[in-house]
Protein backbone atom coordinates (compact mmCIF):
# COMPACT_ATOMS: atom_id res chain seq x y z
CA UNK A 1 0.00 0.00 0.00
CA UNK A 2 1.43 3.34 -0.97
CA UNK A 3 1.10 5.59 2.05
CA UNK A 4 -0.41 9.05 0.63
CA UNK A 5 1.69 11.78 1.54
CA UNK A 6 0.18 15.38 2.83
CA UNK A 7 -1.32 17.30 0.19
CA UNK A 8 -0.45 20.52 -0.78
CA UNK A 9 -3.49 22.87 -0.71
CA UNK A 10 -2.17 25.08 -2.60
CA UNK A 11 -1.97 22.21 -5.60
CA UNK A 12 -5.87 21.80 -4.90
CA UNK A 13 -6.66 25.52 -5.13
CA UNK A 14 -5.97 25.11 -9.36
CA UNK A 15 -9.22 22.30 -9.29
CA UNK A 16 -12.77 22.52 -9.28
CA UNK A 17 -15.38 20.52 -11.33
CA UNK A 18 -16.60 23.06 -14.19
CA UNK A 19 -18.68 22.33 -16.91
CA UNK A 20 -17.07 23.54 -20.23
CA UNK A 21 -17.59 22.41 -24.03
CA UNK A 22 -15.17 19.90 -23.49
CA UNK A 23 -16.84 18.37 -20.84
CA UNK A 24 -16.07 18.34 -16.94
CA UNK A 25 -12.65 19.32 -15.55
CA UNK A 26 -11.37 20.18 -12.34
CA UNK A 27 -10.03 23.68 -11.27
CA UNK A 28 -9.96 25.20 -8.82
CA UNK A 29 -11.69 23.50 -5.98
CA UNK A 30 -12.07 26.55 -3.50
CA UNK A 31 -15.55 26.95 -1.37
CA UNK A 32 -15.63 30.01 0.42
CA UNK A 33 -12.26 30.19 0.71
CA UNK A 34 -11.58 26.64 1.56
CA UNK A 35 -11.34 23.48 -0.37
CA UNK A 36 -13.88 21.24 -0.76
CA UNK A 37 -13.71 18.23 1.18
CA UNK A 38 -15.04 15.83 -2.05
CA UNK A 39 -12.61 17.12 -4.58
CA UNK A 40 -9.50 16.67 -1.75
CA UNK A 41 -10.48 12.86 -1.61
CA UNK A 42 -10.81 13.22 -5.08
CA UNK A 43 -7.33 14.25 -5.44
CA UNK A 44 -5.99 12.07 -2.92
CA UNK A 45 -7.35 9.05 -4.99
CA UNK A 46 -6.06 10.17 -7.84
CA UNK A 47 -2.51 10.64 -6.71
CA UNK A 48 -2.88 7.44 -4.90
CA UNK A 49 -5.39 4.77 -6.22
CA UNK A 50 -6.29 2.31 -3.84
CA UNK A 51 -6.32 4.36 -1.25
CA UNK A 52 -8.19 3.74 2.32
CA UNK A 53 -10.70 5.52 4.44
CA UNK A 54 -7.86 6.13 6.91
CA UNK A 55 -5.65 7.79 4.59
CA UNK A 56 -7.95 10.05 3.29
CA UNK A 57 -9.52 10.97 6.64
CA UNK A 58 -5.81 11.74 7.63
CA UNK A 59 -5.51 14.12 3.89
CA UNK A 60 -8.58 15.98 4.19
CA UNK A 61 -8.46 16.53 7.71
CA UNK A 62 -12.00 15.10 8.42
CA UNK A 63 -13.14 12.22 10.40
CA UNK A 64 -13.54 8.70 8.67
CA UNK A 65 -17.46 9.11 8.76
CA UNK A 66 -17.40 12.23 6.97
CA UNK A 67 -15.04 10.70 4.09
CA UNK A 68 -17.33 7.42 3.84
CA UNK A 69 -20.76 9.53 3.39
CA UNK A 70 -18.62 11.29 0.43
CA UNK A 71 -17.40 7.95 -0.65
CA UNK A 72 -20.89 6.38 -0.63
CA UNK A 73 -21.89 9.61 -2.79
CA UNK A 74 -19.36 9.55 -5.10
CA UNK A 75 -19.31 5.49 -5.75
CA UNK A 76 -23.32 6.30 -6.10
CA UNK A 77 -22.13 8.74 -9.10
CA UNK A 78 -19.90 6.33 -10.45
CA UNK A 79 -16.96 8.63 -10.23
CA UNK A 80 -15.15 5.65 -7.94
CA UNK A 81 -14.27 1.89 -7.70
CA UNK A 82 -14.63 0.21 -4.46
CA UNK A 83 -12.69 -3.09 -3.58
CA UNK A 84 -12.41 -5.41 -0.89
CA UNK A 85 -8.44 -6.77 -0.05
CA UNK A 86 -8.20 -9.32 1.93
CA UNK A 87 -5.54 -9.74 5.08
CA UNK A 88 -3.93 -12.69 6.27
CA UNK A 89 -5.44 -11.87 9.62
CA UNK A 90 -8.03 -10.10 10.45
CA UNK A 91 -10.86 -8.59 8.75
CA UNK A 92 -10.78 -7.21 5.31
CA UNK A 93 -10.79 -4.00 4.48
CA UNK A 94 -11.62 -1.40 1.18
CA UNK A 95 -9.64 0.38 -1.11
CA UNK A 96 -10.70 3.28 -3.43
CA UNK A 97 -9.79 4.39 -7.24
CA UNK A 98 -10.92 6.42 -10.00
CA UNK A 99 -13.26 4.91 -12.23
CA UNK A 100 -13.07 5.85 -15.93
CA UNK A 101 -15.89 8.42 -15.51
CA UNK A 102 -14.12 9.57 -11.85
CA UNK A 103 -11.02 9.91 -14.67
CA UNK A 104 -12.41 12.48 -16.66
CA UNK A 105 -13.28 14.57 -14.34
CA UNK A 106 -9.51 15.54 -13.69
CA UNK A 107 -7.68 17.62 -17.25
CA UNK A 108 -6.09 16.19 -20.06
CA UNK A 109 -4.07 17.17 -22.88
CA UNK A 110 -5.87 14.80 -25.40
CA UNK A 111 -6.64 18.50 -27.38
CA UNK A 112 -2.98 18.78 -28.69
CA UNK A 113 -1.77 14.84 -29.57
CA UNK A 114 -5.26 14.53 -31.32
CA UNK A 115 -4.84 17.26 -33.25
CA UNK A 116 -1.11 16.26 -34.51
CA UNK A 117 -2.46 12.63 -35.28
CA UNK A 118 -5.09 14.58 -37.25
CA UNK A 119 -2.43 16.51 -39.02
CA UNK A 120 -0.01 13.39 -39.51
CA UNK A 121 -3.20 11.94 -41.32
CA UNK A 122 -4.45 14.52 -43.34
CA UNK A 123 -0.73 14.85 -44.42
CA UNK A 124 -0.50 10.94 -45.70
CA UNK A 125 -3.70 10.02 -46.67
CA UNK A 126 -6.62 11.69 -49.04
CA UNK A 127 -9.48 13.62 -47.39
CA UNK A 128 -11.77 10.54 -48.71
CA UNK A 129 -9.66 8.62 -46.42
CA UNK A 130 -9.52 10.20 -43.71
CA UNK A 131 -13.61 10.85 -43.80
CA UNK A 132 -13.94 7.08 -44.36
CA UNK A 133 -11.49 6.56 -40.87
CA UNK A 134 -13.99 8.72 -38.77
CA UNK A 135 -17.23 6.78 -40.33
CA UNK A 136 -15.21 3.10 -39.36
CA UNK A 137 -15.38 4.59 -35.93
CA UNK A 138 -18.99 4.95 -35.57
CA UNK A 139 -19.42 1.93 -37.36
CA UNK A 140 -17.29 0.42 -34.44
CA UNK A 141 -19.19 1.84 -32.13
CA UNK A 142 -22.57 0.60 -33.56
CA UNK A 143 -21.35 -2.89 -33.84
CA UNK A 144 -20.70 -2.58 -30.06
CA UNK A 145 -24.52 -1.94 -29.64
CA UNK A 146 -26.28 -3.13 -32.64
CA UNK A 147 -28.04 -6.11 -31.00
CA UNK A 148 -29.53 -3.45 -28.53
CA UNK A 149 -31.56 -0.75 -30.85
CA UNK A 150 -32.70 -2.79 -33.58
CA UNK A 151 -35.83 -4.32 -32.30
CA UNK A 152 -36.56 -0.27 -31.20
CA UNK A 153 -39.44 1.76 -31.73
CA UNK A 154 -38.43 5.17 -33.59
CA UNK A 155 -38.81 7.32 -30.27
CA UNK A 156 -37.28 4.41 -28.49
CA UNK A 157 -34.74 4.54 -30.60
CA UNK A 158 -34.11 8.21 -30.48
CA UNK A 159 -34.16 7.73 -26.28
CA UNK A 160 -30.98 5.61 -27.41
CA UNK A 161 -29.11 7.98 -29.21
CA UNK A 162 -29.15 10.36 -26.65
CA UNK A 163 -28.09 7.97 -24.14
CA UNK A 164 -25.06 7.16 -26.64
CA UNK A 165 -24.62 10.46 -27.20
CA UNK A 166 -24.54 11.34 -23.53
CA UNK A 167 -21.58 8.65 -22.98
CA UNK A 168 -19.48 9.96 -25.72
CA UNK A 169 -19.42 13.52 -24.07
CA UNK A 170 -22.28 15.15 -25.70
CA UNK A 171 -25.26 17.14 -23.95
CA UNK A 172 -28.32 16.56 -26.36
CA UNK A 173 -31.84 16.08 -26.37
CA UNK A 174 -35.27 15.56 -29.11
CA UNK A 175 -38.56 16.63 -29.61
CA UNK A 176 -41.10 16.03 -31.93
CA UNK A 177 -42.97 18.92 -33.90
CA UNK A 178 -45.75 19.22 -35.90
CA UNK A 179 -43.04 18.97 -38.60
CA UNK A 180 -41.75 15.91 -37.11
CA UNK A 181 -38.62 15.16 -35.04
CA UNK A 182 -35.56 17.46 -34.39
CA UNK A 183 -31.97 16.18 -32.18
CA UNK A 184 -30.59 19.69 -30.64
CA UNK A 185 -26.78 18.99 -29.06
CA UNK A 186 -26.27 21.85 -26.64
CA UNK A 187 -22.69 20.74 -25.93
CA UNK A 188 -20.46 19.35 -28.11
CA UNK A 189 -17.06 17.44 -26.58
CA UNK A 190 -15.11 17.49 -29.58
CA UNK A 191 -15.16 21.51 -30.64
CA UNK A 192 -11.94 22.11 -29.56
CA UNK A 193 -10.42 19.11 -31.91
CA UNK A 194 -13.44 20.50 -34.56
CA UNK A 195 -12.06 24.10 -34.72
CA UNK A 196 -8.91 22.78 -36.99
CA UNK A 197 -10.58 19.64 -38.39
CA UNK A 198 -13.70 19.89 -38.68
CA UNK A 199 -14.06 16.02 -40.11
CA UNK A 200 -14.87 15.14 -36.42
CA UNK A 201 -18.23 16.75 -36.76
CA UNK A 202 -19.40 13.54 -39.18
CA UNK A 203 -19.44 11.62 -35.57
CA UNK A 204 -22.91 12.48 -34.00
CA UNK A 205 -24.49 12.39 -37.74
CA UNK A 206 -23.06 9.05 -38.71
CA UNK A 207 -24.38 7.97 -35.19
CA UNK A 208 -27.92 9.53 -35.59
CA UNK A 209 -28.25 8.49 -39.23
CA UNK A 210 -26.98 4.63 -38.33
CA UNK A 211 -29.09 4.01 -35.54
CA UNK A 212 -32.45 6.17 -36.72
CA UNK A 213 -31.98 4.79 -40.61
CA UNK A 214 -33.76 7.49 -41.65
CA UNK A 215 -32.42 10.95 -43.04
CA UNK A 216 -31.03 13.94 -41.33
CA UNK A 217 -30.19 17.52 -42.27
CA UNK A 218 -28.41 19.89 -40.03
CA UNK A 219 -29.40 23.28 -39.95
CA UNK A 220 -26.78 24.45 -37.73
CA UNK A 221 -23.47 23.85 -36.17
CA UNK A 222 -21.74 25.09 -32.94
CA UNK A 223 -18.43 25.29 -34.95
CA UNK A 224 -19.82 28.18 -37.20
CA UNK A 225 -21.04 29.90 -33.78
CA UNK A 226 -24.50 28.29 -33.30
CA UNK A 227 -25.51 28.13 -29.74
CA UNK A 228 -26.18 24.57 -30.54
CA UNK A 229 -26.01 21.79 -33.35
CA UNK A 230 -29.56 21.19 -34.76
CA UNK A 231 -30.61 18.31 -36.56
CA UNK A 232 -34.20 17.44 -38.26
CA UNK A 233 -35.26 13.98 -39.42
CA UNK A 234 -36.33 14.06 -43.10
CA UNK A 235 -39.31 11.68 -43.74
CA UNK A 236 -42.53 10.70 -43.36
CA UNK A 237 -43.63 11.36 -39.71
CA UNK A 238 -45.92 9.01 -39.54
CA UNK A 239 -44.07 6.14 -40.71
CA UNK A 240 -41.41 6.69 -38.09
CA UNK A 241 -44.03 6.74 -35.46
CA UNK A 242 -45.15 3.12 -36.69
CA UNK A 243 -41.89 1.73 -37.04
Amino acid sequence: MIKIAQIDKRLLSDYTLVDSNSGLYVKSVMTNGKNSTRNIILHTIKLSPQATIEELAQAAEVSPVTVRHHLNTLQAEGVIEVESVRRKVGRPYYVYSLSEQGQELFPHRYFSLTNRLLDELKSRLPETAVNDIFIGVVKSLINDHKNEFESLTFEERLNYVIELLAKEGFLARWERTTEGYQIIEYSCPYISVGQKHQEVCTFDKELMLTVLDVPIQQHSCMLNGDDCCHFSMVGNTAVMVES
